[in-house]
């Protein structure tokens, strides 16, 4: 008889069977090494989130210890405002006479000591006069007749300021009016 003669319908069973749990193996060892490469991109999307969650949580607390003064400080500005007011409101004889002396004397300390706190805490004046206007620091109340081109600030009627980066109150300006 030849080999294939041989060969009965059990042998070929049990060859198919011993070779079916090799490839149920290996069909198995894909499906787990496919389950271990989504565990690790799971894992890896989730370190990337936490980072960035906690970044964003290190941008507010540091916003808001940078900003938190902000109402305080627009609430000072009208005091500032008001000292300015009231010491360009003193006449030059007044101001010359030895008994207003150290009053103006003290108000003018004052308000040195109040643009030096403004400063330790970063807010600062906007310049205003002679510069573009900036829709973004500066808001323009009235438009003037001038010689400047137009859009030029040559009058300012309160003064803007910043803290850090933010704007805190934009100036209050006049604009040269186009010919």
């Amino acid at each position: 008889m030849s080999d294939i003669d041989q060969n009965t319908p059990a042998d070929m069973r049990e060859e198919t069977a011993e070779a079916a749990p090799e490839v149920a193996s290996n069909d198995r060892v894909a499906e787990l090494e496919n389950q271990l490469a989504e565990a690790k991109q799971n894992v890896l999307y989730a370190q990337a989130e936490v980072q960035n969650v906690r970044r964003r949580a290190e941008k507010e607390a540091q916003d808001a210890r940078a900003y938190a003064a902000t109402a305080f400080a627009r609430d000072v500005l009208s005091v500032a405002d008001n000292l300015a007011r009231g010491l360009s409101a003193i006449p030059a004889d007044l101001r010359a006479d030895d008994k207003m002396k150290g009053l103006v004397t003290g108000l003018e300390a004052t308000g040195r000591e109040l643009e030096s706190v403004f400063q330790r805490h970063g807010i600062t004046k906007i310049a205003a006069e002679g510069q573009m206007l900036d829709p973004n620091k500066h808001q323009a109340m009235l438009e003037i007749p001038s010689d400047q081109p137009a859009g030029t600030i040559v009058q300012e009627m309160q003064a803007g300021y910043m803290i850090k980066d933010r704007l805190l109150r934009p100036a209050m300006v006049g604009v040269a009016k186009a010919g």
